[in-house]
């Protein structure tokens, strides 16, 4: 996987290149984008229940839409990360690695809580 991510860097940072976009890629606007592209994603979801979106994608059209708006959620934040200097693939093993800690699984087992809080602060 991590020379899939980095195949895709790479392949981001010759597309913006060979378009003279790196001047527009900066941290705070590659935020900005992709916190549109994230709301464009929810807005595929937002009005429909659960069962509904099962459906949309176990029949594909729904699922269509849903990853076209994920690829562009993930090319912005592999963009994002670059310009940023941040390896996506560390950053998430120490985070994974955290939470770990954090929500150990017999306080996390089956509940949403927030590591934090009590079942008496709910």
């Amino acid at each position: 996987m991590r020379d899939s991510l980095e195949l895709l860097r790479q392949e981001l940072v010759s597309f913006a290149a060979e378009r003279d976009w790196e001047q527009f890629h900066t941290p705070k606007n590659l935020v900005m984008a992709l916190g549109g592209e994230v709301g464009e994603l929810t807005a595929e979801l937002q009005w429909l229940t659960d069962d509904q979106i099962c459906a949309g994608l176990a029949d594909g059209h729904l699922r269509s839409r849903v990853a076209d708006e994920m690829a562009d959620v993930l090319i912005y934040l592999v963009r994002l990360a670059d310009v940023c200097g941040v390896d996506l693939l560390s950053a998430a093993t120490a985070k994974i690695q955290d939470n770990g800690s954090r929500y150990p699984v017999e306080k996390s087992w089956g509940n949403a809580r927030k590591y934090n809080r009590s079942a008496e602060e709910d």
